[in-house]
């Protein structure tokens, strides 16, 4: 018997509806349309809802060799869409304690038992405040501990986004506005700098993704992307080197 053909990539399907499994969650409407794609991202479109999003193909898997009712494309990831973006749905699993087994029940039985209680009798005088000394002790320390905490989570948060624009953007000259938001969602600013001469500018701010859009043109509607910069002002992405050396030279706005 000869062997069934591989199943086709996804930017191979053309204009096939298909469907992802597992779906995406935040959308409620499973039927797309691939639109295009680079070297790192899949850019498909719903049927249902009209939207455009973009998603790695890390988290891509085969599509499937029938196409009755529809094609249907692995993914390699249960993915939700959030804010305009796509990422790994976590589901928070809380484990319950488990009861211990009592020996006068039967094997398959458990039943909580209250932990004993030890009586604590301070007296007075010099015991009293060595009782009160070891209890504030004990307070300050569990205090200081959850403080400590607090910090760390705090500064594990704020590294999360540093490394995200040091991946392929994927924005070309022919990128406007609508293009741009419809994969990274409303920015945070907009902002129009109309200096003398027939070029003006127009930044969009995404202060998560550590990341400023500039798009250039004649006025705000006919402004396309020319590149970007991250929070410090350092070039990410640039559509060629003239555009790359432009944002060089430009400053806060």
């Amino acid at each position: 018997m000869s062997a069934l053909p591989a199943p086709p990539p996804l930017d191979q399907i053309g204009a096939r509806p298909f469907s992802f499994y597992p779906a995406i969650l935040g959308i409620e409407q499973n039927e797309w349309l691939f639109r295009r794609a680079t070297w790192s991202e899949v850019l498909v479109h719903n049927t249902k809802t009209g939207a455009d999003i973009w998603i790695p193909r890390r988290f891509l898997g085969e599509a499937s060799r029938i196409d009755e009712p529809v094609v249907i494309v692995g993914l390699t990831k249960e993915l939700e869409y959030k804010g305009g973006l796509i990422s790994p749905h976590e589901r928070r699993v809380v484990e319950m304690p488990r009861l211990a087994a009592d020996p006068a029940l039967p094997s398959n039985t458990a039943e909580p038992r209250p932990a004993p209680i030890a009586s604590i009798r301070l007296e007075g005088g010099a015991e009293s405040r060595a009782g009160r000394l070891l209890i504030s002790a004990i307070a300050f320390g569990i205090v200081a501990c959850i403080v400590v905490v607090l910090i760390l989570r705090d500064s594990a948060t704020r590294v999360t986004y540093a490394p995200v624009m040091q991946t392929e953007l994927g924005f070309t000259a022919a990128d406007d506005y609508f293009s741009i938001t419809s994969r990274l969602g409303p920015p945070k600013e907009d902002r129009w700098r109309s200096d003398r001469g027939e070029m003006q500018f127009r930044i969009l701010k995404y202060p998560r993704e550590g990341l400023n859009v500039i798009l250039m043109g004649i006025d705000r509607k006919d402004a396309h992307y020319i590149g970007a910069l991250d929070q410090n002002w350092h070039v990410v992405h640039a559509t060629n080197e003239d555009t790359r050396n432009m944002l060089r030279a430009m400053k806060r706005f």
